[in-house]
């Protein structure tokens, strides 16, 4: 009796949970982000997985990804600035454009044996992935609610890697009879550009981070454009700024394994079919291992500060553990074997399958949690896109800088045992400084973190987003 216009005020005032599938909803754009990746990295993930690309001589995919990661180097820095300008549809239009270019290369390359295609291929992939990436990550750690980033990252990884499932099912179903074949057919490298050619097309469905609106009625940013002063200005920043001067270690880290376990061990101690069926679970490990380490983030304590420390612990006693595995199988045998060794098969070699197979399982599971927790870490010191555009493209610049190197140290015939401590000092050494990094940059207050320019929209508009 009397109480409609309080009735209307709770009614302004309802926070619209039910709109969470909505277009512009945090959820729907980063599944659409994961599966832009899902087409294009998660299958350019299944072809590099295979070791040399699907090809016996590992020169030419070794060649090709230095052009790829250095050209990376510098366009992952450059990256959150020319997002922040261009916005995502036209970024990522054009970034996923270039994966369909590189796995073309190498369908030339399987019938002219020249790689200096795969090498051009390589570097204009490197611009592009600099340009994705950094679009990625700003989309998968701004969009969501602070204290649901953890989640968030699981459910883009999953999604994500998923791609690297599918791909590896590719070589492995289309090259399931040819037992004694050393490169892969040309179905495989097509059906790998169908997919990609789908993502770049996906692309087009994101939203630029003005148009995104979280559950409680909070938009991912409230500024709608930038120029290139300014960013160039914010990106020389980064080379000073305490934070990210201690993420360069894992950044140069997560992605400097990746030659030795694709080519040094799935490459060089398995065939061909095998090979295929290994990237199938490498990736299905890292699905495993994003949504464990996902949901240690956000639900194991209530303090930020806590998780984060109790993350890294994890991670660190993992990776202690899954390297020590490497060790004791790299001792096995050594570079001057890799050409006469018995190639391993899942059908017929048995118990000796079996050590290799599960090593290589547990390879993709400390991936998907070191990168996880890291992107975390990351999402953690702010929360708006433009900020942490910049902040991705600086570790996704380092961490090519670290791959360029390590395919090139490869390339030089380096010892695998050598490239094993190598991987294993680097991502040690990176965790005590993530452990400073959280103590002194996380805050337990959302209103601390740095760039916290969240914009509430007006209460009359807020039921707008429940379509």
């Amino acid at each position: 009796m009397g109480f409609e216009g309080d009735e209307e005020l709770a009614t302004q005032n309802e926070v619209p949970r039910k709109s969470i599938f909505r277009y512009n909803s945090p959820l729907v754009q980063v599944s659409l982000i994961g599966l832009v990746c899902f087409c294009c990295p998660g299958m350019f993930n299944a072809l590099s997985g295979m070791g040399g690309g699907g090809q016996v001589d590992t020169t030419a995919s070794d060649n090709s990804l230095t052009a790829l990661y250095t050209t990376f180097a510098v366009f992952g820095i450059l990256g959150g600035g020319i997002y922040n300008i261009l916005g995502p549809r036209l970024t990522l239009l054009s970034a996923c454009s270039t994966y369909v270019l590189y796995a073309g290369s190498f369908l030339y390359y399987n019938h002219h044996k020249n790689q200096v295609f795969a090498i051009v291929a390589g570097a204009i992939l490197g611009v592009g992935a600099g340009l994705l990436w950094a679009g990625q990550g700003a989309i998968m750690t701004s969009y969501p609610p602070p204290n649901r980033k953890g989640t968030y990252i699981s459910l883009f990884w999953s999604i994500f890697n998923m791609g690297g499932v599918i791909g590896g099912l590719i070589p492995f179903i289309l090259n399931y009879h040819r037992t004694q074949a050393v490169s892969v057919n040309d179905a495989t490298y097509i059906a790998f550009m169908c997919f990609m050619t789908v993502g770049a097309l996906l692309s087009l469905a994101i939203l630029s981070p003005s148009k995104v609106v979280r559950d409680d009625g909070t938009r991912c940013t409230n500024i709608k454009y930038s120029n290139v002063s300014t960013e160039m200005i914010e990106i020389v920043k980064l080379f000073g700024n305490w934070k990210m001067l201690l993420i360069v270690p894992a950044a140069w880290s997560s992605n400097f394994f990746y030659t030795y376990q694709f080519n040094n061990v799935n490459g060089v101690l398995f065939n061909l079919r095998t090979r295929g069926l290994n990237n199938v679970v490498y990736w299905g490990a890292q699905m495993v291992g994003s949504i464990g380490i996902g949901h240690l983030m956000d639900f194991s304590f209530k303090s930020r500060r806590t998780r984060g420390f109790l993350g890294i612990a994890v991670v660190a006693i993992l990776g202690t553990a899954i390297w020590g595995g490497g060790l004791a199988n790299q001792l096995k045998y050594n570079r001057d074997d890799s050409k006469t060794i018995e190639k391993l098969d899942f059908k017929t070699s048995g118990d000796e399958f079996a050590g290799p197979f599960v090593l290589y399982f547990g390879y993709g599971l400390l991936d998907a949690m070191f990168q996880s927790l890291v992107y975390w870490i990351i999402g953690a010191l702010a929360n708006d896109s433009e900020t942490l555009s910049r902040y991705v493209g600086f570790y996704k610049g380092v961490q090519s800088a670290g791959a360029a190197v390590a395919w090139q140290v490869d390339n030089h015939k380096v010892s695998f045992l050598s490239q094993l401590i190598v991987n294993w000092s680097l991502t040690t050494v990176s965790y005590p400084l993530l452990v400073v990094l959280v103590l002194f940059a996380i805050k337990d207050e959302n209103k601390s973190e740095e760039g916290d320019t969240r914009e509430t929209l007006p209460q009359s508009n807020k039921t707008a987003f429940i379509h």
